[in-house]
C-alpha cells in the first residue's frame, strides 16, 4: 500500500491497520480466481505466489487498478519478478524474492512494474499491454534491471484515476470528497475535514512535489 505512513500519521494506527485489513480481505478473495496463493503479510505489504507469470500480471492488474482504487483506500503498488525461489514451510526464500520486493518499492502508486524475466515468462496477454519502464538499479542487485510496467489495453483504467488527498494519501470520489481546495492553480481533493485542516496549515508540505511517502 502506497502512503501508509501517512495514513498512519492522519487516521492514527487503529484506523490504518483496519483499512490494510480491509484491502487484504479483497485481495485474497481475488486469489483464487488467478490461480495464485497468499505467502504472508508484512506490515501493509502482501506478499503473493503465482506459478504463472501470465496469473500474476493479471492479479497484479486487479489489485492495483480495481481493488485498491476506491474513495478511503490507499492507492496500491504492486511488482513481481519471476525466477527460482526456495521454499520453507508456507514461506518463499532467495534471490527472486528480494528482487520482487525491490521492484515492488520502485512502483508508484497504482503502478504494477515487472522485470523483463516476468515479461518473457508472461508471454502474449492481449487484454494488457505491457510498456518498456527503462533500467533500474537496485541495492545488492549487481546490473541494472529492465522493467515494464502493465496497463489495460487501449489506455488507463478510469477506475484508476480518482484523486488522491495529498495528506493522507487515500483516493477520493470527488462525489464523497469532505473539501477541496486550490493552491497555486492546482485542485486537491480531501476524504475528511481533518486532511483539509493539515492542508491549510502546511500547504507546502502537502502540495504537488512534497508529498509524504510510505
Amino acid at each position: 500500500m502506497a502512503g501508509f505512513t501517512a495514513l498512519t500519521e492522519v487516521m492514527g494506527d487503529e484506523e490504518a491497520v483496519s483499512v490494510a485489513e480491509d484491502f487484504f480481505a479483497d485481495a485474497r478473495a481475488a486469489l483464487d480466481q488467478h490461480h495464485a496463493s497468499e505467502v504472508k503479510t508484512i506490515g501493509d505489504a502482501l506478499m503473493v505466489h503465482a506459478p504463472q507469470p501470465a496469473d500474476a500480471v493479471r492479479l497484479g492488474l486487479r489489485l492495483a487498478r480495481e481493488i485498491g482504487v476506491r474513495h478511503g483506500f490507499p492507492s496500491v503498488r504492486v511488482g513481481m519478478h519471476t525466477g527460482p525461489a526456495l521454499r520453507r514451510g508456507n514461506d518463499w526464500f532467495g534471490a527472486t524474492v528480494n528482487l520482487a520486493a525491490r521492484v515492488s518499492g520502485a512502483a508508484s502508486g497504482g503502478e504494477i512494474l515487472l522485470t523483463g524475466a516476468t515479461r518473457l515468462a508472461a508471454g502474449e496477454l492481449s487484454e494488457i499491454d505491457l510498456v518498456e519502464h527503462g533500467r533500474h538499479r537496485f541495492r545488492n542487485v549487481a546490473e541494472p534491471v529492465l522493467l515494464f510496467r502493465a496497463l489495460p489495453v487501449g489506455g488507463v483504467d478510469e477506475r484508476a484515476e480518482l484523486p488522491i488527498d495529498p495528506v493522507c494519501r487515500m483516493a477520493v470520489d470527488p462525489a464523497q470528497q469532505a473539501g477541496m481546495v486550490i493552491h497555486d492553480g492546482t485542485e486537491y481533493r480531501f476524504c475528511s475535514l481533518e486532511c483539509v485542516r493539515r492542508f491549510a496549515a502546511e500547504p507546502e508540505r502537502f502540495a504537488l512535489g512534497n508529498q509524504p511517502g510510505r
